[in-house]
């Protein structure tokens, strides 16, 4: 068994803070506080898989049992008998309990029990449940009062990549740390470093593409590494990597976007044949796609997004992408990436995905040719035939001789909120040629001035209005006497008669 061979993520998994890569953060506050001596009775991780969770847990019981001082060290040794047995899993007060196993809240309650008695040979007794998010309900009920206030000689250390699923009264009685993803540039370093140790061969252009496929993950990016050494014998190129992972050249997909661009559909047709045939995987030239779409749009210059410094792509290719950029829209790219998002799930669940990558190209080609909503409505106005307005006559004055007559005549001209509220709110105490006496229900202040000005431009003449603040007899409205005249009508009164408690709204004659 000692000649198996090691997986790198195992062989150059962290084994103290210092190692501990992209996790600035978490390292410099544990690292504090073990060295102020204020450490918390419980601790939760959580994060993507492969950013150091259980490898942090493992660190922090080493720096907690370390024989190396007489106290918590934030820099254990790992030579001393304490710090092997903890990072070969055999330490009797450090257990690691896989929560998916240990669900139920009888594994809970035999932990529990056995939290009371103090450790056998370190200075704690650490408990590291993974996954802690699997735990049932009435498990979780039964670790509340003991993590809460558990015995002096415990530690908790649980950790999670669903940290959702964690009912906050646990939450609240941890600290709680969030793992980052970590950076592309550190993960080629480690990875460059790791390469170097092995023997290895590993260009830059093939360390990026294993880098970026990690998606911030340590663990997938050291498998990737370990799949592609097996299968170049040491010798890690671009090729071999992209081959590896299915994937085309970031060179094929900026060609293929600016041929998608141009608007020959069956050239577009032709090159994703090509592709497809060299072997690569249509979902993953997707997701190339979408990844060209984005920094397209970020170094398009209408949209000022900075510079593109952290884009994956090379000079060259960079400049095509500017060239692009000089005759597409921020419109059609936006486009285009709301198609492809739609067809993300299209492709993963159909049989045929050359099929539906070849309907997505011919809806890719269409949906750019679209031209934007504001070069419609141009398009829209320039072919709208001229139209010939009547002449006005600007002779033409009302005439109005009572309240009546300026209500239809406020009325016909439109001016519908000056309509409304003198019909409602205005008792006109006294109407005659150019003098208006007047009590106004809400005293708006505006009314007069807007009614004079309406009446000067439509009668050619001023007229003055006079505003009552008092009324010692109210009269009706224009809208109360008509109401007045439709219920005195006969046919009217017939009709409300059949309806209990019906309000009058309107009248009309329809033949």
């Amino acid at each position: 068994m000692d000649n198996n061979y090691t997986v790198l993520a195992r062989k150059y998994r962290s084994q103290d803070f210092q190692s501990l890569i992209g996790q600035d953060v978490l390292v410099k506050t544990l690292t504090t506080a073990i060295n102020t001596s204020r450490i918390a009775h419980a601790y939760i991780f959580t994060g993507i898989r492969g950013t150091g969770k259980t490898s942090t847990a493992r660190i922090l019981a080493k720096a907690l049992n370390c024989l190396s001082s007489d106290r918590p060290t934030a820099k254990p040794c790992g030579v001393c008998e304490n710090c092997r047995a903890i990072a070969a899993g055999q330490h009797i007060d450090v257990m690691e309990i896989d929560a998916a196993s240990h669900t139920g809240v009888d594994n809970m309650r035999d932990i529990l029990d056995a939290a009371q008695y103090r450790p056998t040979n370190g200075r704690y007794k650490v408990y590291i449940i993974d996954e802690v998010h699997m735990l049932s309900t009435s498990a979780f009920n039964a670790l509340l009062k003991t993590l809460e206030e558990p015995p002096a000689h415990v530690i908790f250390i649980l950790a999670t990549t669903e940290i959702r699923k964690v009912p906050v009264t646990i939450l609240s009685r941890c600290q709680r740390f969030d793992l980052v993803r970590v950076p592309v540039e550190t993960l080629k370093n480690h990875f460059a470093w790791i390469a170097k140790q092995e023997n290895i061969e590993l260009s830059d252009q093939a360390n990026e593409l294993i880098a970026r496929a990690a998606d911030g993950s340590v663990r997938d990016g050291l498998s990737l590494l370990d799949q592609a050494i097996a299968q170049t014998g040491g010798k890690v190129d671009e090729k071999s990597v992209l081959d590896m992972l299915k994937r085309a050249d970031r060179g094929v997909v900026v060609d293929f976007m600016e041929t998608l661009l141009s608007g020959d559909v069956a050239k577009a047709l032709e090159s994703a044949d090509q592709i497809y045939t060299n072997g690569a995987d249509l979902s993953m030239l997707l997701t190339d796609m979408m990844e060209w779409t984005h920094w397209a749009t970020r170094m398009h210059p209408s949209l000022h997004a900075g510079n593109s410094i952290n884009c994956p792509y090379t000079a060259d290719q960079r400049e095509k992408i500017i060239s692009i950029n000089a005759r597409v829209s921020l419109n059609t790219l936006s486009r285009i990436w709301q198609v492809m998002v739609a067809s993300v799930a299209e492709m993963q669940a159909t049989s045929n995905q050359k099929q539906c990558f070849d309907m997505l190209i011919v809806r890719l080609m269409h949906i750019a040719d679209i031209p934007s909503i504001p070069d419609m409505l141009k398009s829209a106005d320039k072919q709208k035939p001229a139209v010939v307005q009547p002449a006005q006559k600007t002779d033409s004055k009302l005439t109005i001789n009572n309240s009546d007559d300026l209500a239809k005549a406020l009325k016909t001209t439109k001016e519908i909120l000056l309509f409304s509220y003198f019909s409602t709110n205005i008792e006109v105490i006294d109407f005659s040629d150019g003098t208006i006496k007047y009590f106004d229900r809400k005293g708006d202040p505006d009314f007069s001035t807007k009614l004079s000005e309406w009446l000067e431009k439509n009668t050619g003449k001023k007229w003055n209005l006079e505003k009552q603040q008092e009324c010692k007899e109210h009269s009706q409205t224009v809208t109360e006497k008509q109401q007045e005249e439709l219920e005195a009508d006969p046919m009217v009164a017939s009709a409300m008669s059949l309806f209990e408690e019906g309000e009058l709204i309107d009248v009309q004659n329809k033949i």
